[in-house]
């Protein structure tokens, strides 16, 4: 199992270069991506393609060929394997049969983010890539809400707007929160700030949406102040899907003892934002 460069080539360390140099089989998601890796390395040797759509019949084959006694790397397109990339398979069978798995450890994406963030590191939760659908993503968030630990996510430029307005309308405008673009290339970047603030920055800033994401959410707090702005999103998320936008406010502000116009604002916010996402076309 061995982690390679998240994008910069230089962060592929000796072991790694040596196992792949010295294995009898290289199995990657992308062939002609590792191919730019393994012509880097100065390295011509056999790659078979594994991913999310053919695991299911090649890892019997792969699974075959280490109990013939050949050796194989099992590498993703970038990161370290299993990371929301496929394995998990062929480890677990291969571990059943007695065969040995060794990890070379290396580059993450989420730990390389997390590291850099500023965000507490004691205790956090990946959870890979959001849903792809607004109602299932706020949900997902709605789950989330008293979760302590830091939570990171994988997402793509496409749905990062999305991603950021579904997860402030459930976890409060205040929730703190990081955006790591393009971690260890040319344009890296990290934006902090609450996430209301960041998806008013992000969806201003086109620049800011293109790129390999990782989303950092600071967990929830024990204060009185942030349980009741998680409450306030959650209820005036459902009554703005059935009510026309003032009076989910008012009715909100009323239930919760919030602020009126406050509620209203956010609540004018979250229709905008919906608007735009109609507007556009998210794979």
């Amino acid at each position: 199992m061995v982690a390679t460069p998240i994008g910069n080539l230089g962060d592929l360390g000796a072991r790694a270069a040596a196992i792949l140099a010295g294995v009898d089989l290289i199995a990657c998601e992308d062939t002609r991506h590792s191919r730019r890796l393994l012509d880097h390395l100065g390295l011509r040797k056999p790659l078979c393609a594994y991913h999310d759509h053919n695991e299911a019949q090649t890892y019997p084959r792969l699974l075959a060929r280490l109990r013939a006694g050949e050796s194989i790397a099992l590498i993703s397109d970038a990161g370290t394997p299993l990371i929301s990339d496929p394995g998990f398979s062929l480890v677990r069978a291969a571990r059943a049969q007695g065969v040995d798995v060794v990890p070379i450890p290396g580059p993450s994406a989420l730990i390389c983010a997390l590291s850099a963030a500023g965000l507490p590191s004691d205790r956090f939760l990946f959870l890979g890539f959001a849903p792809r659908t607004s109602a299932a993503r706020r949900a997902f968030f709605d789950q989330l809400a008293e979760e302590p630990g830091t939570l990171l996510f994988y997402e793509t430029g496409k749905r990062l707007v999305a991603t950021l307005e579904d997860s402030r309308a459930m976890l409060g405008e205040r929730r703190q929160a990081v955006i790591a673009r393009e971690l260890t290339k040319r344009f890296e970047t990290f934006l902090t700030g609450s996430l209301g603030d960041l998806h008013a920055r992000v969806s201003a800033d086109s620049e800011q949406q293109l790129g390999e994401f990782v989303l950092l959410i600071e967990g929830a707090g024990g204060g009185e102040g942030a349980r009741q702005e998680r409450e306030e999103a959650r209820i005036l998320d459902i009554l703005c899907r059935e009510l026309p936008t003032r009076q989910a406010a008012a009715l909100t502000a009323r239930i919760t003892g919030g602020q009126r116009n406050r509620l209203y604002r956010a609540a004018l916010t979250r229709q905008r934002s919906e608007s735009q996402a109609d507007d556009s076309s998210y794979p």
